[in-house]
């Protein structure tokens, strides 16, 4: 459902700008095969932690880093570049910003109680009662505990980041949850006003 969603999107550029001279914009921002720096070891690093990148984080873009990219590409339904233009740069920006909120709400979850909170997320997103991007469900008043208490800044590990692939990918095992909590650390009674579907761990998940 999710990759499906993430397809959708392409095509509608594909529509008004063309799919690969979207991808293709100069921008100074862009990495490919012959680049150095920081930023490049910042790409590697998060393509390592999605398990796309098998070697050590050099900070050289040489083919092994092209590899890399063009497999997430194609997982995520853009040009298969190899380099990374603006809607490879946005989708990593995407990636990082769920992360994030999944370390600081569920590190101590299982593997599925983290891809069910990255999942929240995109159904979210889906919902007509929330915001319709991963960017603004995130940051909206009150949304997520790791936001309000500084958690969200704290670096995610590799787990996170798979559990984040797992569900742009399609998994979901939150049902189609748009909510969930701690029973034991619910500040806010509110929250139990709205249906349980399951509970994964600590976590009950509600819509």
């Amino acid at each position: 459902m999710k990759r499906l969603k993430i397809v959708v999107m392409g095509l509608v550029l594909i529509g008004f700008f063309g799919f690969s001279q979207l991808e293709a914009s100069a921008n100074a921002s862009d990495m490919h095969n012959g680049s150095t720096g920081q930023n490049v070891n910042n790409l590697q690093s998060t393509l390592k932690k999605m398990g796309y990148f098998h070697t050590g984080v050099t900070g050289y873009y040489g083919p092994i880093t092209e590899t890399a990219v063009t497999k997430f590409q194609r997982d995520f339904g853009i040009p298969a570049t190899g380099y990374t233009g603006p809607l490879t740069r946005g989708m990593i920006e995407k990636v990082h910003r769920m992360a994030r909120v999944v370390h600081g709400e569920a590190r101590g979850e299982s593997y599925t109680g983290q891809v069910a909170v990255a999942a929240v997320i995109l159904n979210r997103v889906d919902s007509p009662h929330f915001p319709n991007t991963i960017s603004n469900v995130i940051f909206q008043r009150n949304a997520f505990t790791a936001v309000n208490d500084g958690q969200y800044w704290l670096t995610p590990n590799a787990s996170a980041y798979r559990a984040v692939k797992d569900a742009m990918l399609g998994w979901d095992p939150s049902s189609g949850a748009t909510y969930y909590y701690n029973p034991a650390h619910v500040s806010d009674n509110w929250i139990f006003s709205r249906t349980v579907i399951k509970q994964i761990g600590k976590h009950h998940f509600a819509y």
